[in-house]
């Protein structure tokens, strides 16, 4: 862990804004303490820098490796290196895994940045701006451990990132799961009692999305009471809503940060690497994005087992999967110059063999795929955008408060639930329910978060029995030429499985991580 904190430490004194583009880099002429964060203008630019860049090693494809492919919603090219040569489809990860060492270096460099600004901020008075920044810092920084913890486990925690590099011993344990994840808790409910009402600026977190991520949270760890009191908190706050243009949201950079959002990180199209949304040039279909960018990869597709999971006339298969036939008249490229039509079938006249795609499932994710060109320019080389990637949107509070009213109940025809429930359920097109069941509520959460990097937690948090039912029913095979399917599963066993393994870099570094955890508080 050693390069991970080193690295926060050299940035704290060069932290990045995200202010209004999430981008622009105030120019702090060498500041001091003393010197700086005098402003709210100079605070606000610090805080915004957390909402981007250090997430991209988790965004870049750690972010579907993790919540989608492992969990059987999504599979990677066969062989890809960068995906893991295939092991989060069969479930085998290894601690020498490049995206189990991106997604700890990331998580660990938002949280370090985080608490090097907070412990800054609370040097400089008590001024309302600072008191603001410092609540961002601490939302921030729970949310990254809120990853840590559900990720890895039993993980460390770092309260004082500077005081730490200085030191020069870097043996920092792993802390037990459940003190990690009250780590995040108390960042979050600290959070909101600073967080203003509404958003300052676009994207910004306010006091309900503290609120929504605790609600989140406490639902993850079983809390039920502590998860319906949070959610009900969000919902009475009446400052959010169901936003009516579901795939618009993650297609269309118009649609960011609407009223669905309570927390999404922010991506700049024309910041270049590792500021920008890069999700598109891996998932999205070369017949899309190679004339612009020569990007386009299919690296991660959607799995033959979440295609067949939609219910019949669920609006949200059409709206997060390309599937055969689909078009968008918008989206325009040298080999689509009246619009994207998306053929997996060679029914297009296709001489020159650009026009049609046939990958293992015959399909390619829609979500985060904001186009070609025409529609994102040209700024960024690799197809890189400005889509946000949402966290947490109000659909998720909706039915976090439904599966909170459900409790440990086999089903409910509480009025409360019901509404909730529908409300998310209506918008995909589908009738609304008179009796909701643990089964329902799981089964709108794949549909509704598909591609979002949030079924695997809702997989785990059911723990190993319930865990090793879903996972080993899974197709992960793919379409063979005429139709039938090259069955592929795994053989989930293990509860170790459950979490992914600490990097074997970090153990090197660090050998107390190879020691049993520890209580924290």
């Amino acid at each position: 862990m050693k390069r991970n904190y080193l690295y926060i430490l050299m940035l704290a004194g060069t932290l990045s804004s995200c202010s209004k583009s999430f981008l622009d880099r105030p120019s702090l002429n060498n500041p001091t303490e003393d010197t700086y964060y005098t402003t709210a203008a100079q605070v606000e630019a610090a805080t915004g820098f957390l909402y981007n860049q250090p997430w991209y090693n988790y965004l870049d494809k750690a972010y579907h490796c993790i919540g989608e492919i492992y969990s059987g919603n999504m599979i990677s090219s066969a062989g890809d290196p960068n995906y893991g040569n295939n092991s989060y489809v069969y479930m085998t990860v290894s601690p020498n895994d490049g995206q189990v060492l991106n997604a700890w270096t990331a998580f660990y460099q938002v949280a370090g940045n985080a608490t090097v600004l907070l412990n800054t901020l609370k040097q400089k008075g008590s001024a309302p701006y600072l008191q603001q920044g410092e609540a961002e810092c601490e939302f921030i920084r729970g949310a990254a451990y809120f990853y840590i913890g559900r990720v890895y486990g039993a993980a460390p925690i770092v309260s004082d990132p500077v005081a730490l590099a200085s030191s020069g011993n870097y043996n920092v344990p792993r802390y037990v799961q459940s003190d990690v994840l009250k780590f995040a808790l108390t960042d979050f409910l600290n959070a909101y009692a600073a967080l203003p009402s509404t958003p300052y600026e676009p994207g910004r977190v306010t006091k309900w999305s503290a609120a929504g991520m605790a609600a989140k949270l406490y639902l993850y760890i079983g809390n039920y009471d502590s998860a319906a009191y949070w959610s009900n908190v969000v919902i009475q706050s009446g400052q959010y809503s169901l936003f009516p243009d579901y795939a618009g949201m993650f297609t269309q950079i118009a649609d960011n940060n609407n009223v669905e959002s309570l927390f999404a990180l922010q991506w700049v199209g024309s910041g270049g690497y590792s500021y920008a949304n890069a999700i598109q040039a891996y998932t999205a279909p070369s017949t899309l994005l190679k004339p612009d960018f020569n990007t386009g990869y299919s690296s991660a597709l959607p799995t033959i087992d979440l295609l067949n999971s939609y219910v019949i006339g669920d609006s949200r298969k059409n709206w997060s999967i390309m599937l055969q036939g689909y078009a968008n008249p918008a989206w325009k490229n040298a080999n689509f110059p009246n619009g994207f039509t998306y053929d997996t079938t060679g029914a297009i006249p296709d001489p020159n063999g650009v026009l049609t795609i046939l990958n293992p499932t015959r399909t390619n994710a829609l979500k985060y795929t904001a186009g070609p060109a025409n529609v994102i320019g040209t700024t960024n080389t690799q197809g890189g955008n400005s889509l946000c990637v949402y966290v947490l949107r109000y659909a998720d509070v909706l039915l976090i408060n439904a599966e909170s009213i459900l409790a440990a109940n086999g089903s409910t025809t509480d009025p409360q639930a019901l509404s909730d429930f529908n409300l998310v359920h209506e918008r995909a097109g589908l009738p609304p329910v008179t009796s909701i069941t643990k089964a329902m509520i799981f089964a709108e959460r794949r549909a509704e978060f598909a591609f979002e990097s949030d079924y695997w937690y809702d997989i785990q948090r059911q723990g190993f029995t319930a865990a090793s039912a879903i996972l080993n029913a899974q197709e992960r095979g793919s379409y063979n030429g005429d139709g039938t399917i090259n069955h592929q599963g795994v053989t989930f066993t293990q509860a170790s499985q459950l979490f992914m393994p600490i990097p074997a870099d970090e153990v090197l570094a660090d050998p107390a991580l190879s020691s049993a955890p520890v209580p924290y508080y």
